[in-house]
């Protein structure tokens, strides 16, 4: 083999070595621009997932707000209703304490009433002494009902006529226009036993209010209907 075959063939290595290297280089490049876009896909990918799970955390933060809101906006409406609805039945009340006052007005059935009045107490009391407290204006239509009153008491208790003092303490007077805020009393009576520790509070007011709390439920249901009683 002379020279020149040598050359000849120490190209072709060359050549091969050189295309062998080059396609080699090419494979990496390939292989590394592809992890590279595979690795960019997934750097995407995670963005996008953190860009999604943000805006749901957002947009659950957004519905939770929106529900705390319609909440609050509907029980504060709850709120007016039932105010709306006390002070109506407030007003109810404060008409029926007005009307209070026409009774005593009336004296043959305010007789009546007080002798019954006290015959009630004394059937709840049931002692053989008691104390008994009025209105100062009343005084006088007590005290000319109370041997009937007695005298009912011991018939339908079966025992004797109890004694009854008549306290010269009284009772708080009407409401006045002149003096609105005072204690007050629309009639009736209270008696209580001689050392004090058994009380009956059988005024106007007091029935009124026994009354009113007894029959609320009934008033609520025919103003407002079921779901308010």
């Amino acid at each position: 083999m002379n020279d020149t075959d040598v050359s000849k063939q120490i190209q072709q290595m060359v050549r091969f070595i050189r295309q062998e290297a080059e396609e080699k280089a090419n494979e990496i490049s390939v292989s590394a621009e592809e992890e590279f876009n595979i690795e960019k896909l997934q750097l995407v990918e995670a963005e996008k997932k953190k860009i999604r799970q943000e805006y749901e955390r957002k947009e659950k933060q957004v519905e939770v707000r929106k529900k705390i809101e319609y909440s609050m906006q509907l029980n504060a409406s709850r709120i007016k209703v039932l105010q709306a609805q006390d002070d109506l039945v407030n007003s109810m009340k404060e008409a029926a304490a007005k009307e209070l006052l026409n009774i005593s007005g009336d004296h043959r059935n305010y007789k009546r009433l007080l002798k019954d009045l006290v015959v009630q107490s004394l059937l709840r009391l049931k002692e053989p002494s008691v104390l008994l407290r009025c209105r100062k204006e009343d005084l006088q239509l007590v005290e000319s009902v109370l041997d009937s009153a007695k005298g009912e008491y011991a018939d339908k208790a079966k025992v004797h006529a109890p004694e009854i003092i008549v306290d010269n303490v009284h009772l708080p007077p009407a409401p006045s226009p002149q003096n609105e805020h005072a204690r007050f009393c629309s009639g009736g009576v209270v008696l209580a036993s001689r050392d004090g520790k058994i009380v009956f509070e059988n005024t106007l007011d007091a029935r009124l209010d026994v009354v009113f709390r007894k029959k609320l439920p009934e008033i609520r249901k025919s103003l407002f209907g079921q779901i308010a009683a």
